[in-house]
């Protein structure tokens, strides 16, 4: 049973089975971001992350943009900020960010169009980012004298390593869709019309799938950098116990002895070639 709500002007919410597809609804500013529509994409994600029916999440943006970043115009009409305020302003998003990046539950982004800034930002605290071939990504912070900012100082680095991502951050470069996946950030490259659909595919295997396991080993990942061998071994075993003890586990066995189909099964990826709308 599907289930749609639209909690702002700005945020619409869809809710399908086990996954909920969020999409960013400012299409007359390709879904840049000001402060309202800020707060309340966080809270359509914290209203995700809290209901326990919802066990997958997708990103994505109407208008064949996926998000702009900040609203440069709007930022004109804010009032010049002391370090002090603004550093709280960073704080309260940081929050937001948290909330998504340390989730249990598998995030995917579907991106069509732009995808700066924040945008940019935001894509890379998904699981699993899937991009249309007009999907074009730029860490434009430089162009406005700002720091990059939603996580993304953290995760482009652990996306496609250090020098690269200073590079890009540095240079302002925009990438498409097809040298972003070559950099390791797409996931795959899917035609625009089979893009969210495939994305909410691959958000329905993992919402069906073994959520201990799944969980935990995003956890797992997200100790990578800040520990050594002997505590990610520790970590493994550990969770690994945790992962022998569930039926998921149990019931993925008895259906391998048994030969019956494995009940998780990762969608296939479209072809580009099957959809005349690729850009």
């Amino acid at each position: 049973m599907t289930t749609s709500s639209s909690p702002s002007s700005f945020i619409a919410c869809d809710v399908d089975g086990h996954v909920d597809t969020i999409a960013l609804d400012r299409t007359e500013r390709r879904n840049a971001f000001d402060l309202e529509m800020r707060a309340q994409m966080f809270d359509a994600i914290r209203g995700a992350v809290d209901n326990p029916q919802v066990r997958a999440i997708v990103l994505t943006g109407r208008g064949g943009h996926f998000c702009a970043g900040g609203d440069v115009k709007g930022m004109r009409e804010i009032e010049r900020l002391e370090a002090a305020a603004g550093r709280l302003r960073m704080k309260d998003a940081q929050a937001g960010m948290r909330l998504l990046m340390q989730s249990d539950k598998p995030v995917i982004a579907a991106v069509e169009g732009c995808a700066y800034g924040g945008g940019f930002g935001l894509a890379l605290a998904a699981d699993i980012v899937l991009a249309a071939p007009s999907a074009r990504f730029c860490m434009s912070f430089m162009k406005v004298g700002l720091v990059p900012d939603c996580g993304s100082l953290f995760t482009l680095a652990r996306s496609m390593g250090l020098n690269r991502a200073k590079a890009l951050m540095l240079s302002a470069r925009e990438l498409d869709a097809q040298t972003a996946m070559d950099w390791g950030i797409v996931h795959e490259v899917i035609a625009a019309d089979a893009l969210l659909p495939h994305a909410q595919a691959i958000a329905a295997a993992l919402a069906n799938g073994p959520a201990t396991a799944i969980a935990l080993t995003k956890q797992g990942l997200q100790r990578t950098h800040d520990s050594d061998m002997d505590a990610m071994f520790e970590f493994e075993a550990m969770a690994q116990g945790l992962a022998f003890a569930t039926d998921d586990h149990r019931q993925a066995i008895d259906d391998f002895t048994q030969r019956r189909p494995a009940r998780f099964q990762w969608p296939a990826a479209p072809t580009l070639s099957s959809s005349s709308s690729t850009s």
